[in-house]
């Protein structure tokens, strides 16, 4: 693609990625075929290409962010699943970001809009207050239900009861550590988990508990948090920004006690944001080594594990290999992490006979704050998600990200559960609730 930059503008860090972003695109439309809002409505607006054009006549010619503009991206999902179809290998998510960015510094929404957003920013990263605020607003759901557009799907999200807080696998529990003569195997830290705490703790105390079995040490990390995902994709660049150093400075210090092996992630989403960590602080000289650093290190629990290699020489009792799953690939597993085996692989090496559903590759309508702030269209993905997986006839649906469990249950049928909770199971852990 031909970009008219001028050399002032370049001088701009997002005007530079963009401009070599923007040069990558050969105008193929192969990404039109594998774009979910593209699908759905039929509109090149809403396609990758389109939204490319949209950006490339804001960020060139110096215009602020229209109306039509703003709808078109907000439309994308972020789901990168353009990213995996494209040959010519643009970054459209970092693209995607910067003309977020754009938006959000130019563009005036309308008030609600406005008030919605920096509602979700402020309240979802702090589990201490999420976690009540599910409970009251299991209160009201009812009444929430009958409201129209964005306050009926805040309502759906809410469970139908407040997950007890799980307990924490105990700290010297490397039950299987005498394998290595009692010295554990790795070190590792973990991100401190903020929507997921409050919606299901349990994925985290299955981790720890999977963890310790194969004579992983978990270091406390205290000081990690939120990833700063929320923010970066709804345009708070420096919110984002001043999460992610607050962890980097938290690993840090977990490093100068000890060396890690890695640093997990069981959010996928997450782990896609902590990947970039790198590219998102490039332009920072006293933090973007360090941000480098702990984009290396970072890794999605079931790629640790798929490396590490899973013990089931003493599953539990009341397991029983041969249990039809189906797995959901989340999209920034796939697209954004591009993980894809270790996790069908586990499954299979657990005992579970994995089935995958028709258009894996398609976004389920999560992606994050997307089904709050877009729930028509986050529904149709929702129930054509939930259609493809009930066809496979399994009896259990497993995915790698919070924001998909939630929106599978909420169309589907079947149990969802995390990857963890059931390689937990399979590996000598209690039987995961909800399981019939």
């Amino acid at each position: 693609m031909q970009t008219h930059f001028t050399l002032s503008q370049l001088a701009n860090p997002d005007n530079e990625a963009a401009e070599k972003i923007l040069r990558a695109c050969v105008h193929c439309g192969f990404c039109t075929a594998t774009c979910p809002t593209y699908v759905l409505l039929g509109d090149e607006l809403d396609s990758p290409r389109g939204r490319i054009y949209l950006i490339k006549d804001m960020l060139e010619n110096d215009k602020p962010a229209d109306r039509d503009t703003t709808l078109h991206i907000d439309r994308c999902l972020s789901c990168l699943s353009c990213m995996t179809t494209c040959p010519s290998g643009v970054h459209y998510m970092h693209l995607v970001d910067i003309a977020r960015a754009h938006v959000e510094e130019t563009y005036e929404r309308p008030r609600g809009d406005r008030l919605m957003r920096a509602g979700l920013r402020w309240l979802l990263p702090k589990p201490y207050l999420f976690g009540p605020a599910l409970m009251l607003g299991g209160l009201f759901k009812p009444l929430l239900q009958r409201l129209p557009g964005r306050f009926k799907a805040l309502a759906d999200m809410i469970p139908a009861r407040r997950p007890r807080p799980a307990r924490a696998a105990t700290a010297p529990s490397l039950d299987r550590a005498r394998m290595t003569g009692g010295a554990a195997r790795k070190r590792v830290a973990m991100l401190g988990s903020c929507v997921q705490q409050a919606m299901a703790p349990e994925i985290d105390r299955a981790t720890e508990r999977l963890l310790a079995r194969h004579g992983v040490e978990l270091a406390p990390s205290p000081g990690s948090g939120c990833c700063g995902a929320l923010a970066h994709h709804l345009g708070a660049e420096e919110e984002a920004l001043a999460r992610a150093r607050q962890n980097i400075a938290a690993w840090e210090r977990v490093m100068a006690a000890g060396p890690l092996d890695a640093i997990l992630v069981n959010a996928s989403g997450c782990g896609t944001v902590i990947k970039d960590y790198g590219f998102m602080l490039r332009t920072d000289p006293l933090w973007k080594d360090r941000a480098a650093a702990i984009s290396a290190l970072t890794r999605d629990i079931t790629e640790f594990m798929a490396e590490l290699g899973l013990d089931m020489s003493a599953p539990a009792p009341d397991y029983r290999p041969g249990l039809d799953v189906a797995y959901h690939s989340a999209c920034s597993m796939q697209h954004g992490q591009k993980v894809k085996r270790p996790p069908v692989d586990l499954l299979s090496a657990a005992g579970f006979a994995v089935k995958e559903p028709a258009e894996g590759h398609l976004c389920c309508g999560s992606a994050g704050t997307y089904n709050l702030l877009q729930p028509e269209i986050a529904s149709q993905l929702g129930q054509r998600k939930a259609g493809h997986l009930a066809a496979t006839g399994a009896a259990i649906v497993a995915t790698g990200n919070i924001g998909c469990m939630v929106q599978i249950a909420r169309y589907g049928q079947q149990p969802v559960l995390h990857t963890v909770e059931l390689l937990d199971w399979a590996t000598g852990g209690p039987k995961p609730a909800g399981l019939p």
